[in-house]
């Protein structure tokens, strides 16, 4: 599934917790910032380095590095806001 950029996209939460973990490179379950920053590319936003950072900061609530499952439900607002993203619940 791609996030088109210029338009936002409607997902369930669901939808866009499957597509994020598209994006785990390693296979590890969990979401780097260098993944994040990949998703954020991909849904077309700009500035994907410094949006990688604040979805961090706004998701990681363990501070560990990394976003796991537990905690994307942290990034649902973040997305709507900067990753072109509107959800459907």
């Amino acid at each position: 599934m791609t996030i088109p950029g210029g338009h936002k996209r409607q997902l369930t939460p669901e939808e866009f917790k499957k597509w994020l973990k598209t994006f785990d490179a390693d296979g590890d379950g969990r979401i780097s910032k260098t993944e994040l920053r990949n998703a954020i590319r991909s849904s077309g936003a700009w500035f994907s380095g410094r949006k990688s950072g604040r979805g961090m900061n706004v998701a990681d609530t363990n501070h560990d590095g990394f976003i796991d499952d537990d905690e994307i439900e942290n990034l649902l607002d973040f997305a709507e806001k900067k990753m072109n993203v509107q959800f459907s619940y």
